[in-house]
């Protein structure tokens, strides 16, 4: 395996300058597709290269319930600074688990609360709640996809807002925007060198719900002074991974891109562009880190295969 083992661990690094850039110069619906792609695409990686190693460490342990020639001399030559790295990764593949875990279970636990909060309201497609503090976010649902919002939301905005706050949380909802979030925050959890990317998504998803409620109401001031407004007075939403009209972030850039013209939608940027020579690095890295830890995966199998006796 060599050093293969480790790179993709620091691959996410090659990420980052795309982070940004898409943020400001892709289509936003094209930028958190692929932000969260390569996102998945690195954390998976990385976590699999943690396996690897945790093998070889555990290897090591006495009383372990592995062969006993998975430990050999040979099989350790394997891994540079097998000593090290092996017992290093024990406790940091449990770690990741640990966060993996406890982001998808807080994020289940968050929506089961919230459907069963609502359970006595009837069962429409918004549900307003008879509560002065201002929200609204976009609850997906097993059966039914709901918009939640307060009347203290709903007072502070006028005829025109309230349509450009429905039509973005429907953006949500339709365009299955919390997905997206939750996979870029449990990428996150796995790796910590791909928070940008998870900050990013948050922002381009936000972005892409903008666009699609400005075409809906017709007027992208409304939706644009509709945000401001709801950000002065917003007490967000209940969990980061499900999507909010106007969450804590930079609320101030998505009413300055609202009241630029809309963005064009073009599927890969131009390479002589800084944004098309990030994406194509975002895109050599993430696919150095696949070869890395597929390549390490079969030499590890192959190795251990070898050393372990009939």
């Amino acid at each position: 395996m060599g050093v293969f083992v480790f790179l993709p661990l620091v691959l996410p690094l090659t990420a980052w300058p795309v982070a940004r850039l898409a943020e400001q110069h892709l289509h936003p619906r094209t930028a958190t597709r692929m932000l969260t792609a390569v996102a998945a695409v690195l954390a998976l990686c990385s976590t699999l290269c943690l396996a690897l190693l945790m093998v070889v460490g555990t290897a090591q342990l006495p009383g372990n319930p592995l062969p006993d020639a998975w430990s050999d001399p040979e099989v350790r030559a394997a891994v540079p600074y097998d000593e090290v790295a092996g017992r290093l990764a024990i406790p940091a593949l449990l770690a990741v688990l640990g966060a993996c875990g406890w982001t998808l279970w807080r994020h289940r636990r968050v929506r089961r609360r919230a459907e069963q909060a609502l359970a006595p309201l009837p069962a429409r497609a918004v549900a307003v709640l008879p509560d002065d503090v201002p929200y609204a976010y976009a609850l997906p649902g097993g059966r039914r996809d709901r918009v939640v919002v307060s009347r203290g939301m709903l007072a502070r905005l006028t005829s025109r807002e309230r349509r450009a706050l429905f039509a973005h949380e429907r953006a949500h909802l339709e365009a299955r925007h919390h997905r997206f979030l939750l996979l870029v925050r449990v990428a996150a959890r796995a790796n910590p060198f791909l928070r940008p990317l998870c900050t990013a998504v948050g922002y381009t998803a936000e972005r892409w719900a903008d666009e699609e409620a400005a075409v809906r109401v017709g007027s992208r001031r409304v939706v644009a002074r509709a945000i401001g407004k709801s950000a002065l007075v917003s007490a967000g939403t209940p969990a980061p991974t499900l999507a909010g009209f106007a969450t804590a972030g930079p609320v101030p850039r998505r009413v300055a891109a609202l009241l630029a013209p809309a963005p064009v939608a073009r599927a890969w940027p131009r390479m002589d562009t800084a944004t098309g020579m990030a994406t194509w690095g975002a895109a050599v890295g993430t696919a150095a880190s696949a070869v890395s830890s597929a390549n390490s995966a079969v030499t590890l199998y192959a190795i251990l295969h070898t050393a372990t006796p009939l």
